[in-house]
């Protein structure tokens, strides 16, 4: 017979299931209604439901059963074990003799507890003014005795003492004279008399004179050991082998051609430096040193190599070429011989001859190291900037170097100082400091420019007719002047050139860049002829190039 309760089937009354311990345990009993404490264990025990214990191996007997007959642990459990002193280790001999008793106490401390020590310890000892002292706790730190006599005087009273003597002697010998008036038994000294003080005084006169008068000995001896009148010191050496080339030879023919460029405007005060490169007092620089003083805006002064000084004027700008032409008085001009730039060689030896930082004729050593480099300028005004086809030395060149003369071993000037690199962008964004390299104008180049200055105040260039950057090439291979605008009607427009080529040789010079395609351009005069190589797409083609005029 199955009961089907609320959650489905399951057995019914008739099939009741055997009573589990816990329902022994906690079933209420018959008749019973209310929770009720759970059934007594010893009865639960004695249930014959109730699992057998468990099997005890011999093992576990061994270990954990009690002790066997005659070995009943005691005192019986529950019982309370009662007290009994514990065994203590011998006490060190060390701390025994430390801490034990006296030997020579026989009951204990020695002196019995509570009885006052005596004061031990070192004997007072008595200052030597007072011979009580041994026995004054106020002025012998070390006295046995709390209380004593007074500080001072012993007595009823201080001794009146005869301000007339010089001093006053008291009988110190117990029962005397002076212990029944009650002084003092010492002997006071109240202070030296007239004579005493005389003395002190003419003693002091007669040390002071002997000391003034042995350091003024001293002083003079010792004046006489560190100086000495007839002393002449020796010239020897020979005069220095300074043979023609030499750089003294060289800074002493060029030098006083190179002179010191000042120019002052309203808001500005400049230096550069200048070549005198003819008879009649024109002096070859930079247009940056003296643009600042174009139409009027300044004066430029001129100081030579003997400090004499001349007010210059402005024969003419190039600001192309960054070159400039001054004139000056014509009073006792020293000129520069200048030379052929065409002959160098990288290696050659270089001075540099100019005004760093105001110092006017410095000298400094160098070699050529490179030529033909294309340097771009910027302007920092916006413009395109000057780009030179500079003479490249490690000869040193700094502020005020500027228009100075870069002279060869001949004693020739090469090239006219305009810039150096004192930084240069590095990886990590910022920049970091650059010595070594400089830049001349070389001297073929600005002498041309020179001379159109001269004879017209101005200078006229060759012009290309195209606007660009450096780029590389659609295959990846060259590198070259890309062509980002073509003038219409320009020298390049004329050739068949358009924006968007590469120009990668230029008058049988590589061009790697377009500062390079600019500075081939600008050493041509206008109407002369080139040859352009240059890419378009993948393409290489070649042209002739008439070269317009700027």
């Amino acid at each position: 017979m199955t009961d089907h309760g609320p959650n489905g089937p399951g057995p019914g009354p008739a099939e009741l299931r055997a009573p589990s311990t816990d329902d022994v345990l906690y079933a209420r009993p018959d008749g019973v209604e209310d929770p009720f404490a759970p059934r007594d264990p010893a009865e639960v025990a004695a249930a014959s439901y109730l699992p057998p214990p468990p099997t005890v191996s011999p093992d576990e007997r061994a270990a954990f059963a009690a002790p066997g007959e005659g070995l009943a642990f005691a005192p019986a459990p529950g019982n309370r074990i009662g007290p009994r002193p514990s065994e203590r280790p011998a006490v060190p001999r060390a701390f025994e003799e430390a801490f034990g008793t006296p030997a020579a106490a026989h009951d204990g401390f020695d002196p019995a507890p509570g009885t006052r020590i005596a004061p031990a310890g070192p004997a007072p000892e008595s200052p030597w003014w007072k011979t009580d002292a041994r026995t004054d706790p106020w002025r012998d730190p070390a006295s046995p005795y709390w209380l004593g006599r007074g500080a001072v005087f012993t007595g009823d009273g201080p001794a009146q003492l005869d301000p007339t003597a010089d001093t006053e002697h008291v009988d110190d010998e117990p029962g005397g004279d002076d212990d029944e008036k009650g002084s003092p038994a010492v002997v006071h000294r109240l202070r030296p008399g007239r004579r005493g003080v005389l003395f002190l005084v003419l003693l002091g006169l007669l040390v002071g004179a002997i000391g003034g008068g042995t350091g003024y000995w001293l002083a003079k001896r010792g004046d006489n050991l560190l100086h000495r009148n007839d002393v002449a010191l020796a010239k020897t050496g020979k005069p220095a082998n300074r043979p023609p080339g030499s750089i003294a030879d060289l800074a002493k023919r060029v030098g006083p051609a190179v002179v010191l460029v000042a120019v002052t405007t309203s808001n500005e005060y400049a230096v550069g430096s200048g070549v005198v490169i003819d008879k009649n007092g024109y002096v070859l620089t930079n247009n940056h040193v003296v643009a600042a003083a174009a139409g009027g805006n300044g004066s430029i002064v001129v100081t030579f190599a003997d400090e004499s000084t001349a007010k210059a004027q402005i024969v003419g700008l190039d600001p192309t070429s960054d070159l400039a032409v001054l004139k000056v008085p014509t009073t006792k001009l020293t000129v520069a011989s200048l030379g052929d730039s065409s002959t160098l060689a990288v290696g050659d030896p270089v001075i540099a001859i100019g005004s760093p930082l105001a110092l006017q004729g410095t000298v400094t050593e160098g070699i050529v190291s490179a030529l033909d480099r294309a340097v771009h300028i910027p302007d920092a005004s916006g413009g395109q900037g000057i780009y030179l086809d500079a003479i490249q030395t490690d000869a040193a060149i700094n502020h005020g170097n500027s228009g100075g003369a870069l002279v060869d071993a001949s004693g020739a000037v090469v090239g006219i100082n305009s810039a150096a690199a004192l930084s240069a962008p590095d990886a990590t964004g910022g920049s970091s400091s650059v010595s070594g390299i400089g830049f001349a104008i070389p001297i073929n180049y600005a002498r041309d420019i020179a001379q159109q200055l001269i004879r017209t105040g101005k200078a006229v260039h060759a012009s290309f007719g195209t606007q660009g950057k450096t780029a590389t090439t659609q295959d990846g291979l060259h590198s070259g002047a890309y062509l980002e605008q073509v003038v219409d009607g320009g020298a390049a427009a004329k050739a068949g050139l358009q924006a968007g080529d590469v120009v990668v040789a230029a008058d049988g010079r590589s061009v790697p860049s377009y500062d390079q395609l600019v500075v081939v351009v600008q050493n041509h005069k206008p109407g002369e002829t080139i040859a352009v190589t240059y890419i378009r797409g993948t393409d290489k083609h070649t042209a002739k190039v008439t070269l317009g005029s700027d």
